[in-house]
């Protein structure tokens, strides 16, 4: 699970990054608060999609009886 925090730490800081970039240019003037926090979601949630998916290796349990 290690990893996949980072992952996720290292897309919120790029995230970050894009919003500002966006709000420097004005863009989210714009574009208005209502969608800018649908896009922060939307984007959030596929972050932590990727980030779970790509952590650790799959492994099916085997249990014994």
């Amino acid at each position: 699970m290690k990893w996949a925090n980072l992952y996720f730490f290292g897309f919120v800081v790029l995230l970050a990054g894009v919003v500002a970039a966006l709000w420097k240019v004005g863009v989210l003037e714009r574009v208005g608060a209502g969608w800018t926090a649908i896009g922060i979601v939307i984007a959030l949630g596929i972050g932590i999609m990727v980030s779970v998916a790509s952590s650790g290796r799959k492994e099916s349990i085997q249990i014994e009886k």
